[in-house]
């Protein structure tokens, strides 16, 4: 085994990498960059590497060279699937815990990945042909195919790039945005276009191989639960697959292994169709650990990390096909830094950030986290925003489904948003429950999953808690002056109400009035109600009901969901509309980003729909719309600004200045805008694939 291993990569797949070093006794290496200086990984390796980029190559083998490590593993993402850094590694005498570079070269390009497997007897989704097709012979080859088609980067995952075409009118639209989105993510703008799969499900097999010859499964994953062409529920095994299916379809996988020589830990992944799970066919082959790897090796008993090690060192596998055993169930959440929001009859999730005030990580029987989160962790947008995951295992599918909605029911991070309360909600569904799913499933009902509007209970406990904020403490004698005391107590008559303005982001603004024991949520009655404070515990006692929730900051949470309630000020907020002009829209951040494209200039004529700029963050592209006809009376940003979420970018002004309708885009205060019209690049309904990491 390895003295030092050096673990090029961060977040929760870093920590989880780190604890098998640990247990093997094999001294750790981190890398950081300056914003992750003071991350969990950091803290958790024997030593740290500072390097000014994670994707350099260059400065991940300088790092390994510093530290003095044998080897180098590259967690997922990144640097996982470069064929160029494999290479760097064995030039530098390192050993790179993964494939051979020409494993890697072959299957992270679709086409020829493709071709191989299906010169290996492996069927494979129907579609275009050749690399390097221009847009009119993309164009050609999916009308040959007939609509609707799947347009995807040859280069790259993640459901980056990746365009859903219903429509021929669109095709040349859908190819653009396609290759500009590839180039971004990938430096290859190479697409290819293929069949698209109704209702279909997303099936994949972990293939495990040594340097010896020898190539086994490790049986399914069902990972058909997706936004964005992002996986976000995984489970093992699969409620689709009977024995026979599962073993066809593994032994497919270990010919497409066997076709690119691999070796180490890898995932092939395949599109079945619901209704006819025989009809399996090969998408792509992932040369790579998983993010949904702790499934299966919750249900194998196997450590996959450290058969990646052991196959590295050169050692076979001490067992066979027949010696692998699927027990029990797993299913795994992806905790991501997001907020979803509906509109206009489908889900946007915007990238969140923020710094972790309070954490609590679920515990208890067959509860598994893995994360790179500690308390004061600043979440940002330069990296993907999956934060953690929490997996629960069981005896059966309904035990693990149950323990995994109470564990994301007992997570707590508050000081940003997350998609905890969402996936909780998603578990519940009765199509989840009863195994019944496909990769549209999301798109489809995903809006019913969220919240319409904030509990008043939460509005009454901010108000409770910025009351108490009020109330002097006692001076040196301990005494408290009664008339500085907040109680809306007056002479000869009802108590006097203290008026609260609050709001939450993405919703409008909230009165809510507070006299001594009473409370009063915007227009509804008053009721009674009190607040105990018990740490970062709060205990609302209203009208016979005790809510409990965390509390840190602006924060509130319960249930896997959080508020962030802040205080919002009408007089400002009128004199900012007044100064826009009547019927002015102000269009804002929907999330803290960078401005990529600006379409606009002060002065212009816009249409209502209108493409005005692109925000991009955590990977996503955010098109923000034109909400009314008119002009563009403001422009603050140019392409490259950094921006804050609800940071004003634009304002329209309509025309003949008639007073826009606020029902679709005006999610924020006299006149602010949460600009969301528009859709984000990766999301098209229907979602196909997973292909994330």
């Amino acid at each position: 085994m390895f003295d030092t291993v050096l673990v090029a990569n961060r977040g929760e797949i870093a920590v989880r990498v780190l604890r098998t070093l640990r247990e093997l006794g094999v001294r750790s290496a981190a890398v950081f960059t300056d914003a992750d200086a003071e991350a969990r990984h950091v803290r958790e390796a024997d030593t740290a590497v500072r390097v000014e980029s994670y994707l350099s190559a260059a400065e991940q083998v300088r790092a390994a060279a510093a530290v003095g490590a044998q080897a180098v593993h590259p967690g997922y993402g990144f640097l996982a699937e470069n064929a160029g850094f494999a290479r760097a590694c064995a030039e530098a005498g390192l050993v790179f815990i993964g494939p051979p570079a020409d494993a890697i070269e072959l299957m992270g390009d679709k086409i020829r990945a493709k071709e191989t497997v299906r010169a290996a007897g492996v069927p494979v989704v129907p579609g275009s042909s050749g690399s390097g097709l221009s847009d009119a012979e993309l164009a050609a080859a999916a009308r040959e195919i007939g609509m609707p088609v799947l347009l995807k980067p040859s280069a790259g995952g993640g459901g980056k790039g990746m365009r859903l075409v219903r429509d021929e009118a669109l095709l040349a639209e859908e190819i653009a945005a396609a290759r500009r989105e590839a180039r971004g993510a990938f430096g290859d703008d190479t697409l290819l276009v293929e069949r698209w799969i109704d209702r279909p499900r997303h099936i994949e097999i972990q293939v495990l191989a040594d340097g010896h010859g020898h190539v086994v499964h490790l049986g399914e994953r069902e990972c058909s639960l997706q936004r964005r062409h992002q996986k976000v529920i995984e489970e093992a095994p699969s409620a689709l697959l009977d024995a026979a299916t599962r073993a066809a379809m593994g032994e497919a996988a270990v010919q497409a292994a066997r076709a690119c020589g691999y070796t180490g830990a890898g995932t092939v992944e395949f599109i079945v169709p619901g209704g006819d799970p025989g009809a399996y066919f090969f998408m792509e082959m992932n040369t790579r650990l998983q993010v949904e790897h702790p499934v299966t090796e919750l249900v194998t008993g196997m450590d996959l990390v450290a058969w990646q090690l052991r196959v590295a060192c050169g050692e076979a596998l001490d067992f066979g096909q027949q010696d692998v055993t699927l027990t029990g169930h797993a299913v795994e959440a992806r905790i991501c830094a997001e907020t979803a929001r509906p509109g206009d009859g489908r889900l946007d999730f915007l990238p969140s950030a923020g710094t972790v005030l309070a954490l609590r990580e679920p515990t208890g029987p067959g509860v598994r986290v893995d994360s790179g989160l500690a308390q004061g962790t600043e979440v940002g947008t330069a990296y993907d925003p999956m934060l953690a995951k929490v997996i629960a295992y069981g005896p059966d599918r309904p035990t693990a489904l149950r323990r995994l909605r109470a564990a994301l029911g007992g997570t707590v991070v508050l000081g940003l948003d997350t998609n905890t309360g969402f996936l909780r909600r998603l578990l519940d569904h009765p199509a989840v429950a009863s195994g019944d799913l496909d990769t549209g499933l999301i798109d489809r009902d995903g809006a019913d999953l969220v919240a319409a509007g904030v509990p008043e209970e939460v509005y009454a406990a901010a108000a409770l808690l910025r009351q108490r904020e009020l109330t002097p403490e006692p001076d040196g004698s301990g005494w408290t002056d009664p008339f500085s005391v907040p109680t809306g107590w007056r002479l000869g008559g009802r108590p006097a109400w203290t008026v609260h303005h609050l709001r939450v982001p993405g919703h409008g603004p909230v009165q809510v009035r507070v006299a001594d024991d009473q409370v009063r949520v915007g227009d509804g009655p008053a009721v009674t109600a009190r607040l105990a404070v018990d740490g970062e515990r709060v205990l609302l006692h209203r009208e016979g009901t005790v809510t409990t929730f965390h509390h840190a900051g602006e924060w509130l949470g319960r249930d896997g969901d959080s508020w962030r309630v802040q205080t919002y000020d009408p007089v400002a907020a009128a004199l900012r509309q007044a100064a826009a002009g009547a019927g002015a829209e102000a269009l804002t951040a929907p999330m803290p980003g960078t401005v990529t494209v600006v379409k606009v200039a002060k002065g212009d004529e816009v249409v209502a729909g209108q493409s005005l700029l692109v925000v991009e963050a955590m990977k996503m592209e955010h098109v923000i719309t034109a909400p009314h006809d008119g002009t563009v009376s403001e422009i603050d940003v140019t392409a490259g600004s950094t921006v804050a979420m609800d940071q004003v970018l634009a304002v329209v002004t309509p025309v003949d200045g008639d007073t826009a309708d606020q029902g679709a885009v005006n999610q924020g205060a006299a006149g602010e805008a949460i600009a969301g019209a528009g859709t984000p690049a990766a999301t098209t309904p229907g979602a196909r694939t997973g292909e994330a990491s």
